[in-house]
């Protein structure tokens, strides 16, 4: 099976990403189709941009197994390893703070002069990379000017715009598209089995954010929160309603974040205290607590950025939810995405004006980037909400 064939949506970027592996596939510059197709298909230095949830860490991942198998639709073993986090020859740099720090990139960056152990390339992979700071970009510069013969660097971001002129300058660039619903629906139904009818819902309610979507297919759980962000927000009547909504809101994102990183954290606890040779139950001795509480440390910052994406994914449904009701007022011709509770949705738009349903999105916009800059999320939440503020249908004339 070739390691493109679970991708979806990117086909032209698949076929840049197999032709540069295939023009590698000889492991060096010199041993390519010749310098000039080489310099033309591969580099060693890659930056893939997309929207949230496209795919551009699986096309990063399915990329390095074609590289470090030499193969251009990669082999089995390899695709195992590298799923796993395990070959030798794959580094990766997966942000689990707010911000990526020098010091978070400073042992990969000394890694990267390693030749390839047993693969054709030593690849190097930093997700996330709009989350280094200016310093880290800079420090991280030279490397990717000058790369060591057989590395590659494969940097993953929304936008280019994400990252400094002189990093963009030195990478080639591969922009992603949002795959469509049929197509993540068609992915959820195929890779993981799921109903197709489950499937299409799923994928449409995650506005094709792969992840998401694979995330509320196979978690009862999570669709329930969903379910009750909407419902909450549909029933906002007064400030004190949008007070009591935003706590809620927080409640759902911690609860979200919760889920996504409690069971992860136990399982890194018990793999950090095996590999130190302490006994379930047994005390920490004192030559060894740094080591645990350095981990303790890092999973502080993974769930202070868990609760953020939670957040950030609530003001995405709303985004949908209130586009909906915009819709709804404007008579368009268009799919809805919260069909299931359409009910909602027209009493809502019959309780304001479009012009009042324009704001509010505005109000949500603003809360995402007032969050961003580190306002409290509490009080962006309840802002935001004031404007969600939707009188009973019998008193729209107020409204």
């Amino acid at each position: 099976m070739s390691v493109w064939s679970e991708l979806t949506g990117q086909d032209a970027a698949i076929a840049v990403f197999r032709g540069a592996a295939e023009a590698a596939g000889g492991g060096s510059r010199e041993a390519s189709a010749g310098p000039v197709v080489a310099s033309q298909q591969m580099t060693h230095s890659w930056l893939v941009t997309g929207p949230p949830g496209s795919g551009r860490s699986n096309l990063a991942y399915a990329f390095a197994v074609a590289l470090i198998s030499g193969l251009p639709d990669g082999d089995e073993p390899t695709r195992i390893q590298v799923q796993a986090r395990s070959h030798p020859d794959l580094h990766v740099l997966a942000t689990e703070g707010v911000i990526i720090k020098r010091d978070d990139v400073r042992e990969i960056v000394k890694r990267s002069h390693y030749a390839p152990s047993v693969g054709r390339h030593r690849v190097i992979i930093v997700e996330d990379a709009d989350r280094m700071t200016e310093q880290t970009s800079n420090f991280l510069l030279k490397e990717l000017e000058e790369p060591p013969e057989r590395t590659v660097w494969i940097l993953c971001a929304p936008s280019e715009a994400d990252l400094i002129p002189t990093i963009r300058s030195r990478v080639r660039s591969v922009r992603l598209l949002m795959p469509s619903v049929a197509d993540v629906a068609a992915l959820l139904v195929r890779r993981d089995g799921i109903e197709p009818e489950l499937a299409e819902r799923c994928a449409r309610e995650a506005q094709s954010h792969i992840g998401m979507a694979h995330r509320l297919a196979t978690s009862d759980e999570a669709r329930r929160r969903r379910a009750e962000t909407l419902r909450l927000a549909l029933e906002v009547r007064s400030a004190a309603t949008a007070v009591a909504t935003a706590a809620r809101h927080l409640e759902i994102a911690g609860d979200d974040a919760k889920a996504i990183t409690l069971l992860r954290d136990a399982e890194e606890r018990e793999h950090a205290l095996h590999s130190l040779g302490i006994a379930p139950g047994q005390a920490v001795p004192s030559a060894l607590r740094s080591q645990i509480k350095a981990l303790e440390d890092d999973q502080k910052r993974r769930a202070t950025r868990s609760l953020r994406d939670g957040i950030d994914r609530i003001l995405v449904d709303l985004t949908t939810l209130y586009r909906d009701v915009l819709l709804l007022q404007l008579d368009a011709e268009v799919d809805l995405v919260n069909r299931e509770i359409i009910d909602g949705l027209r009493r809502a738009a019959a309780s304001a004006t479009p012009a009042r349903t324009l704001a509010t999105l505005d109000a949500i916009q603003e809360a995402r980037e007032r969050i961003e800059g580190n306002v409290a999320p509490a009080l962006a939440l309840e802002a935001m909400l004031v404007s969600a503020i939707r009188a009973p249908e019998t008193h729209r004339g107020a409204a």
